[in-house]
């Protein structure tokens, strides 16, 4: 269980580290995120910016915490990394009900509409964050190979989490016409 705690440990903070650096690398990135709060219409107008640069601090926040060696803060890291993660869904599938055809400025610049993805992907990633903190009772990881797996294809599936658009994107492109 140990190394299963390793890995989401390294999964969700990639996603939320990546998270945070689009926001405070990009030029306009804050800006794009209020926008899309804005078009969410679940908050109130004068409440909106201060909500955004909150949510940029709670991802570095979490990233953060979830990079420290200890056990204790990093369980800690986890919870919140799940109850926002939660909100999230929660608020994107009101927007959703409501309407709302905001586009996801989760991860830098985007043209999808907020929609059942998602919410699919925040409430998986949840759901990832409590089994992390589930697994993180069991003692520390003894051995470093299977210590450095379990980082690893966290930090890759992490990786593949924010860019979920974009995979299906991809996979979801015509059929190229055979050639001659």
């Amino acid at each position: 269980m140990q190394y299963l705690a390793v890995g989401v440990r390294c999964l969700i903070g990639v996603v939320f580290l990546i998270s945070f650096l689009t926001k405070v690398v990009r030029r306009n990135a804050v800006e794009d995120l209020v926008r899309s709060l804005r078009e969410l219409r679940l908050l109130p107008t004068n409440g909106v910016r201060a909500t955004a640069l909150l949510i940029t601090a709670a991802e570095g926040g979490i990233a953060v915490l979830l990079a420290t060696p200890s056990s204790a803060v990093a369980t800690l890291g986890l919870g919140a990394a799940a109850l926002l993660l939660a909100v999230f869904a929660v608020g994107i599938g009101m927007a959703v009900r409501r309407g709302a055809t905001a586009v996801c400025a989760c991860f830098g610049t985007s043209t999808v509409p907020l929609g059942l993805r998602h919410i699919v992907r925040n409430s998986v990633l949840a759901g990832i964050a409590v089994a992390g903190i589930a697994a993180s009772g069991s003692a520390s990881a003894t051995a470093w190979g299977p210590a450095v797996v379990a980082a690893l294809s966290g930090l890759l599936t992490g990786v593949l989490f924010t860019r979920l658009d974009d995979l299906l994107a991809l996979f979801s492109l015509p059929a190229l016409p055979p050639t001659r």
